[in-house]
């Protein structure tokens, strides 16, 4: 075998040849990049048998489709038939023109080139079989060893320019300036824009990424380069080319980069990746306040951009460029420089790698859980005789609820236990076989009533005809051995796929959509977590004074002995398991995949009320958790100081605050204290406020909120200026309060409102806690407020 047979699948195209499907793929191999062509190929949908001849009649002004009659039936047991078209074009027609006559179709939605791999399950390692007709793919095992490349450009304020590239990765660090730029090794100077861009496609193409990374790569440094290439009269040519394909065009090939109709940027570039740090991020379940890459890169690697004035960094990188090119050079290489770290640190082209491995998702896809689900489920239903149905074809006039969250009893306690459900919901479809085909085969006629499993809402499930709960058990299993052997990003790319599983059957864009199953599944979680807690507190004489989804929250009494109490959590989640293996087993004949763990020790813990109200609150909770080695941590769910829309100040003295209470120690000076500094001016910075524009600026008609008054205040100030809009959807908006309302952080001229802070910040922070120790937060410190 060549080096070149086996690889990692990067992209994936389709196209029309001389009215022929074309599918092709790039590999990554040992030997360097390879496409592989397949020719042949029909796209293919379904229909039902009995609309064969209402489909014949609609199709019959077109050439290249044929029917085929298959051994398949629908969910319904309807026999289907198979549509095959030779073209993507005629494909497209042909689903529009049935659709538009009211006929049902199935699958229709899938892409020959997704469908090719889906079917001869090729997730992303790949072997090429060469065969007289032509190629072939067929799944195999390769650990690839991806080049990166990361990229960052700067531009004019309003990016009608192109002033310089940074190119940086292994073995490779240049900064392309448009114009004279220092005499380095590593800078290299352009003579005007477009030999710049000339200059950084060569530099591209040469080094040969696998994969390009930045920041907001996709929207905006990728865009304003084909932009600008195009306005210099070039093409961004930085697709490959296959050097070793006999006849094909010897050129790069061009980007595309365009807009989906959800309004997200996207790049196609063939045999190359793009990835954006901000999306792949969030896909890996990063969190953070704030996604700059300034703010992201202090919390990750401890440092940030190389520029001082970051908040006005537009005019800042402006003056160095037009003052200190050596300084504009090295702002812009770090930026590179950064974006790489960030992505090694949190482990992200390893996670992409093993996300692809485990749902066959293209490395590029942001989201895409619903097309996760049908390369898992899919290929095994066909075999089992099946096709999906029609989209959201199942019932959906049912009333679900969502995850359960118990009334909690407010107070503040000492010895809290935690025991949480591992992977809930995973763990009830595999225990009750919740399943598409499994409800199919339940409802059946004559069905067995010994291979029954109730569902709700009259869903029935088949015990011996299921596959997702298999394939959930694959899943947990690949887990458990993926953080035996510490490979953390398999163990997180398998922990959101099982919980994705969920998602996809309760949401509108399953093709699986049926509120039978995704009711099966949170009503039983439902009575699963109150039958824990009635079970806690009838036989272990425990209060249960919170649950939420897959949690329980133990109190054992505020004079519960220290000593060893994880081991009794442990101890009391090991009974709760045994009791409901049996009783599953005694009441349905089914093996318990229910796993209850001991997952935390609170020493103090507060449960606060709602605001003006005596009830307790949901999801909102504070506590002092014990740790195995060193000291507790003091963690909050839900508070203010977890959340952006508070200001550093709140957040920071609900911490402050709380720490003491917990620990029993002083607290009222420290009241004082925080509002003395407040009044003096001398926590200003801590003042800001950060909220995200959830539409454009435009769209706030009827209701303006702070955030939104204090950016069109900013716009206003950047019209006057001839600059460009500093805000679009999801862009933050910092701003403070001032005598004379909200203003930007960038226009702030007013003195600012220091009875704001105390009353909508501080006040209602103090008054979570210091009600259940007897005190009020105006009470403590009205004669501090009273001095001023």
């Amino acid at each position: 075998m060549n080096a070149s047979d086996t690889g990692f699948v990067l992209t994936r195209q389709q196209r029309d040849v001389k009215d022929r499907i074309e599918l092709s793929y790039w590999l990554s191999t040992a030997a360097g990049a390879r496409r592989v062509d397949i020719q042949g190929e029909e796209a293919v949908f379904f229909i039902l048998a009995s609309d064969q001849e209402r489909v014949s009649e609609l199709l019959s002004g077109m050439n290249g489709w044929r029917l085929r009659e298959l051994p398949l039936k629908d969910l319904s047991q309807q026999p289907i038939c198979a549509l095959y078209c030779r073209s993507l074009a005629l494909w497209r027609q042909a689903i529009e023109r049935l659709q538009q006559a009211g006929i049902g179709l199935m699958e229709e939605d899938i892409r020959p080139v997704d469908r090719y791999l889906m079917e001869r399950f090729v997730q992303a390692g790949a072997q090429v079989i060469e065969r007289r007709d032509g190629a072939a793919l067929k799944p195999a095992a390769y650990d690839p060893a991806f080049r990166v490349l990361s990229i960052d450009i700067e531009t004019t304020m309003r990016a009608d320019r192109v002033l310089s590239v940074a190119l940086q990765g292994p073995g490779l660090e240049r900064v392309l300036i448009n114009g004279q730029g220092p005499n380095e090794s590593w800078i290299e100077s352009c003579q005007g824009e477009r030999h710049l861009l000339e200059r950084s496609i060569a530099v591209i193409n040469e080094y040969d990424p696998d994969i390009l990374i930045g920041w907001n790569v996709i929207g905006f440094d990728l865009r304003v380069l084909e932009a600008r290439a195009k306005a210099c009269g070039l093409t961004f040519n930085i697709g490959r080319v296959d050097a070793g394909k006999a006849g094909a065009g010897k050129e790069p090939q061009p980007i595309l980069v365009d807009r989906a109709q959800n309004g997200r940027w996207f790049a196609r570039i063939p045999g190359r990746v793009v990835l954006d740090g901000i999306d792949t991020l969030k896909g890996a379940t990063w969190r953070f306040e704030r996604y700059g890459l300034d703010f992201v890169a202090h919390e990750l690697l401890g440092r940030g951009k190389a520029i001082d004035k970051v908040d006005d960094r537009g005019a800042e990188i402006q003056r160095l460029y037009a003052e200190d090119r050596m300084a504009f050079a090295v702002y812009n290489l770090e930026d590179c420089r950064l974006v790489s770290e960030i992505f090694e640190h949190a482990g992200l082209i390893e996670y992409l790698i093993e996300r692809a491995r485990l749902t066959g998702l293209p490395l590029d896809k942001v989201g895409g859980s619903q097309q996760a689900f049908d390369n898992l489920y899919l290929p095994a239903l066909h075999r089992q005789g099946h096709v999906a149905p029609q989209y959201a074809s199942g019932r959906s006039d049912l009333t679900i609820p969502g995850g359960f969250v118990m009334d909690s009893r407010p107070g503040l306690y000492r010895h809290i236990l935690v025991l949480d459900f591992k992977s809930l919901y995973p763990s009830i479809i595999r225990t009750f076989k919740i399943d598409p085909l499994g409800l199919a085969q339940g409802l059946i006629d004559d069905a067995n009533p010994d291979d029954l499993v109730p569902g709700y809402h009259g869903a029935i499930f088949s015990r011996s005809r299921t596959l997702l709960p298999g394939i959930i058990e694959q899943l947990w299993q690949a887990r458990d051995r993926a953080k035996a052997e510490g490979n953390a990003p398999l163990s997180q790319a398998i922990k959101i796929q099982m919980n994705a599983c969920y998602g996809v059957l309760g949401s509108k864009i399953c093709r699986f959509f049926d509120q039978r199953l995704s009711g099966s599944i949170t009503l039983r979680g439902h009575q699963i977590l109150n039958q824990t807690a009635e079970r806690i507190e009838a036989h272990h004489g425990h209060r249960v004074i919170y649950g939420d989804t897959d949690s329980v929250f133990v109190w054992l009494g505020d004079d519960w002995p220290d000593e060893n109490t994880a081991e009794y959590g442990q101890q009391l989640a090991a009974e709760l398991n045994s009791w409901w293996q049996q009783r599953l087993q005694r009441e349905f004949d089914l093996e318990s995949a229910l796993e209850l763990q001991f997952e935390a020790h609170y020493e103090r813990f507060l449960m606060p009320t709602m605001r003006h109200s005596e009830k307790g609150t949901k999801k909102r909770y504070a506590g002092l958790k014990r740790k195995a080695k060193g000291p507790s941590e003091l963690v909050f769910r839900g508070l203010e100081s977890v959340r952006t829309d508070w200001t550093a100040l709140a957040r920071d003295f609900q911490r402050e605050l709380y720490e003491r209470i917990f620990h029993d120690r002083p607290y009222r000076e420290m009241l004082e204290e925080t509002i003395n500094r407040l009044k003096a001016g001398k926590s200003d910075d801590e003042l800001i406020y950060h909220r995200r524009l959830r539409q454009p600026l435009d769209a706030y008609t009827h209701n303006q909120p702070p955030h939104v008054k204090a950016a069109r205040l900013l716009e206003a100030e950047r019209r006057s200026r001839g600059l460009p809009p500093a805000y679009g959807i999801g862009d933050s908006v910092r701003y403070l309060i001032t005598v004379n309302g909200p203003e930007p952080l960038e226009l702030l001229r007013s003195p600012i409102d220091y009875q704001h802070y105390i009353d909508k910040q501080l006040l209602p922070v103090a008054d979570s806690i210091l009600p259940f120790i007897g005190e009020h937060f105006e009470s403590l410190v009205a004669p501090q407020i009273g001095l001023f």
